[in-house]
């Protein structure tokens, strides 16, 4: 089992979760539970999602305290090295997925992990 303290942030993740205003405390959710797992782009590594929430609104069409759910998913690379759970990359794909397909990443960040290897 890996906790938070066994966690390496890249520096890439930590720019798209600021890209993206992902938080951490929202990615180590995903990275426990999370609602599908995929096999990742770079060798060895896992590709994590979970679909995105909105809760409850004060609009008339939408009762108060209910959540609904938005079209859009959040997208969590890692891979296992040793005793260490390497975070390679965060993102927020718009649309949703099918399980199975190829993982939908944005292309600066396939571009990106492909020419650094990492």
């Amino acid at each position: 089992m890996f906790y938070k303290h066994n966690l390496h942030w890249t520096e890439h993740s930590k720019i798209k979760m600021r890209q993206y205003g992902l938080s951490k405390s929202k990615l180590i959710k995903l990275l426990y539970k999370p609602e599908r797992k995929e096999e990742g782009i770079v060798l060895g590594s896992t590709a994590l999602m979970q679909t995105n929430t909105l809760y409850s609104s004060k609009t008339a069409n939408i009762s108060f305290g209910t959540r609904r759910k938005i079209p859009g998913e959040i997208w969590l690379m890692y891979q296992d090295i040793k005793n260490e759970r390497k975070i390679i990359s965060a993102w927020r794909y718009p649309g949703v997925s099918k399980p199975g397909d190829s993982i939908p990443i944005p292309k600066d960040i396939y571009q990106e992990l492909i020419t650094n290897g990492k």
